[in-house]
């Protein structure tokens, strides 16, 4: 049974609506195909995941804002053999068949270069499903809402199938009005609220003082540290996960005191060269002989927590020197009235790179105090070189920030329009 906004789908719907799918898709005789889906309704969506999933067939999920050009160009980047937009009548994309068992594909965020397809078996679903319930038994008794995509492996796997495997029933919430999650939140016993940082951070700011959320969940991007310190203080219980779409999820924090302590290793895996604080390695795990590189760059402290620095694409090397971005954006946005930044690597004929900065504010801010109160608090090679107040910081569905995307934006003039100091 799962709940979608305020209508209750039972096990007979999911039933009755996969043998729908599973015959219009004809999965009995095309059982290993790829296929692309992508429907608005998060109903019609799950309908043919578990349709495929039972067959054995391979599926693409994409998310529901996907236009048809771009649904299109990601079914045959991902060699699907059909694609289904918005209705069941398959659009044949691909005639090469796989071989082997089937497979949940994704496409992974392209955050740090073009977006791949990466696929895993139903298998190693399974197999991660089981040692994520057994590692992480916090939220057995609660009641989980899912507030971000199902189409992707966050929503999807530790979100609705892990609550299923838990024997709990999943809500579904539309994120779009953030008065309606508070309602949901409060009318829901021990609610579990598994959702992005962005989503947190605005429920955050809009509760009463006298008022928590029994527990949170966050992952895909580290919180910058004034959004931490506001969804730490109105959350009872916070919950971080770490991992990547190639591995699944990595590792799990059930009692996150720091924004960058990402969790304990799951079992399933062992950590590869952890590194320490003062030589952080590249984050890579090992499982059956096979070696996941994440591009993250992190250590693990004598505890066994998992401490987590920066992406590797991300670091700005400054004369040498390495700057993590998310070190000045933390510094950027604890000044009064900035609410969200990104800072982002720009080309310099005299230092190789420099500093650049995106922020966001509800009110004009004067460039000289920024500057002030940046170099009060950062290294000279870590200060903003050029800063830019924009309305909005970009930010992709999934609620991550692409800073190459930034960066590119950023160089064709996109957003030269805006107040804009370089230094």
């Amino acid at each position: 049974m799962i709940r979608i906004n305020d209508t209750v789908f039972d096990q007979a719907y999911f039933r009755d609506a996969s043998d729908r799918v599973a015959a219009a898709a004809h999965l009995d005789r095309r059982a290993g195909d790829r296929f692309a889906v992508c429907f608005s309704e998060a109903q019609d969506w799950l309908a043919f995941f578990f349709a495929a999933r039972a067959a054995g067939a391979s599926i693409l999920p994409l998310h529901p804002s996907t236009p048809y050009a771009a649904a299109r160009r990601q079914a045959e980047t991902a060699k699907c053999n059909w694609l289904f937009y918005n209705r069941l009548e398959g659009e044949p994309i691909c005639e090469e068949r796989s071989v082997g068992p089937g497979q949940l594909l994704q496409m992974s965020s392209g955050t740090t270069g073009e977006p791949k397809c990466i696929a895993r078996a139903w298998s190693d679903i399974d197999n991660e499903i089981e040692h994520y319930t057994a590692a992480f038994t916090g939220p057995q008794d609660m009641t989980p809402l899912v507030a971000c995509p199902t189409t992707h492996s966050y929503g999807l796997i530790c979100g609705i199938l892990v609550a299923l495997k838990r024997g709990r029933t999943p809500a579904i919430l539309d994120t779009g009005n953030p008065k309606f999650l508070l309602r949901k939140l409060r009318e829901t016993e021990r609610p579990y609220l598994i959702s992005s940082p962005a989503v947190l951070h605005t429920l955050a700011r809009l509760m009463p003082a006298d008022e928590k959320i029994h527990a949170t969940m966050t992952s895909g991007t580290l919180l910058p540290e004034p959004w931490f310190d506001q969804i730490r203080r109105k959350s009872i219980h916070m919950f971080q996960q770490y991992g990547c779409s190639e591995a699944g999820c990595i590792a799990i924090n059930s009692e996150v005191q720091a924004a960058n302590e990402v969790g304990y290793v799951l079992p399933r895996f062992s950590l590869r060269d952890a590194g320490s604080a003062g030589d952080p390695k590249e984050i890579a795990v090992e499982r059956a002989g096979t070696t996941v590189e994440t591009r993250d760059l992190g250590y693990r402290r004598e505890d066994g927590m998992l401490v987590f620095l920066s992406r590797l694409d991300d670091l700005i090397n400054v004369s040498g020197l390495n700057v993590y971005p998310k070190e000045v954006e933390d510094v950027v946005m604890t000044l009064e009235g900035i609410g969200d930044a990104v800072v982002f690597r720009k080309q310099d004929a005299f230092a190789g790179e420099r500093v650049a900065l995106l922020f966001s504010a509800d009110r004009t801010i004067d460039r000289a105090r920024l500057r002030e109160w940046c170099a009060e608090r950062l290294a000279a090679h870590q200060m903003p070189t050029e800063i830019v107040q924009v309305e909005r910081i970009p930010r992709q569905a999934n609620g991550k920030i692409s800073r190459r995307d930034v960066a590119a934006r950023y160089g064709a003039g996109e957003f030269a329009a805006t107040q804009t100091e370089a230094a």
